[in-house]
């Protein structure tokens, strides 16, 4: 193995924990998930699919581009642009920004089911309002959930009731620490493509079940008939749907992935990659259930900051100027013939899963995770970022 030069990352990272729980604010950037002890923690520049640790090494990222923030690439020079005059603007007043109005109508038109819009600044809140405005909605507090959605009590607490309730749902061991136990019963998870799941649920709760959220895709295609069951059983409670497009949005179409599945939610959320690495997400929904956000307070100071809203519109329209998601579409489904070709030149049983903008690799069998250190150590070596998932950047220098 080449000798990896990433000592001053380490010796901050060690610092960090010091003096920030857990050293920093998300779990999926902690080096520890990659390669301990040689995942750089830290970065000095990234630019476009590149980024360069505290010691001037320079790596390729093909593991998440900011955590699927990034499509367009590190610092695209269009959304920056647009975030640069916002601030030279004024990106604060007690007035409010004209942006905002305008990528409501953008992602309205994108939707064409969708009649209005509420904006946050990230995905998990933005989750947690919407399941907030569905209940003032239905007037029911009960959720049924599917897929992985944010840190907020709502999500947590079904891990009260059985503390293995999420782990099938992307993130396994969370802790419910801190979430009143009061809350226990009130989320119920089923897994994808398990509508039996969804049906003991209602067979059990269906009088106080008003909220129905779930990710319309993400690491495997749904079987005919799920999403179809799933809205016919939210029609027949009169609950409200939500699809979690937060992760899926803007990568295999422009928008929502909903829109390729004819899969018509009441409400659908929006983050990471709608902003380009700036902060700003969105609920948007039906008139009659978005109005219900005027009966409950939903407000927040730094909602109303401009940055996010430039930033949002700057990267939609160059996603629809440059067919973005056809060209991530295009990678991915490279990038996994690659895999699969390699896999049988070299005998190494390799599997890949999941859109093609959204890669999850894998070495099964017995030693599946010691082969996923090494594979990602040798990668770092080569000058890669490169882990189990992948998620795809475009941009001028890839095409």
């Amino acid at each position: 193995m080449s000798e990896l030069h990433i000592d001053s990352g380490l010796k901050l990272w060690d610092r960090a924990k010091t003096i920030i729980p857990g050293g920093n604010q998300l779990l999926s950037k902690k080096p520890e998930k990659f390669a301990p002890g040689l995942w750089p923690a830290y970065y000095s520049k990234a630019k476009g699919y590149e980024v360069w640790d505290l010691d001037g090494k320079r790596y390729l990222d093909f593991c998440g581009m900011g955590v699927g923030t990034c499509s367009l690439g590190y610092a695209d020079p269009d959304v920056n642009l647009a975030v640069h005059t916002a601030i030279n603007n004024g990106s604060m007043s007690q007035l409010n920004c004209p942006e905002e109005v305008e990528l409501a109508e953008l992602l309205i038109g994108l939707h064409p089911w969708a009649d209005m819009a509420r904006f946050t600044r990230t995905g998990g809140e933005a989750c947690a309002v919407a399941v907030r405005i569905a209940r003032a909605a239905t007037r029911k507090d009960k959720v049924a959930f599917c897929g992985y959605h944010g840190w907020h009590d709502w999500y947590i607490s079904s891990n009260l009731a059985d503390q293995g309730n999420l782990d099938g749902q992307l993130l396994p061991g969370l802790e419910p620490v801190g979430v009143p136990r009061q809350l226990a019963n009130t989320a119920f998870p089923f897994n994808y493509n398990r509508l039996d799941e969804l049906e003991a649920i209602v067979s059990e709760h269906g009088d106080d079940l008003g909220v129905i959220i779930m990710e319309p895709e993400r690491y495997i295609p749904p079987k005919p008939g799920f999403l179809e069951g799933v809205r016919a059983i939210a029609n027949q409670l009169g609950a409200v749907l939500i699809a979690d497009e937060v992760t899926s949005g803007f990568r295999i179409n422009l928008g929502g992935a909903h829109l390729t599945k004819n899969f018509e939610p009441d409400m659908a959320v929006f983050g990471k990659a709608l902003g380009n690495g700036f902060p700003i997400a969105a609920v948007i929904g039906k008139r009659p259930v978005m109005d219900a956000a005027q009966k409950s307070f939903i407000s927040s100071t730094m909602w109303t900051e401009r940055t996010g809203y430039a930033a949002g519109l700057a990267t939609v329209q160059k996603m629809q100027r440059e067919n973005v998601p056809h060209w991530l579409n295009h990678w991915g489904e490279r990038l996994n013939a690659g895999w699969a070709q390699l896999g049988v030149i070299h005998g190494v049983d390799v599997e890949t899963k999941g859109i093609p903008p959204l890669t999850v690799v894998n070495f099964p069998g017995e030693h599946s995770q010691a082969i996923m250190t090494f594979y990602t150590q040798e990668m770092l070596c080569k000058g890669y970022l490169l882990g189990q998932r992948c998620l795809l950047v475009t941009s001028t220098r890839m095409k």
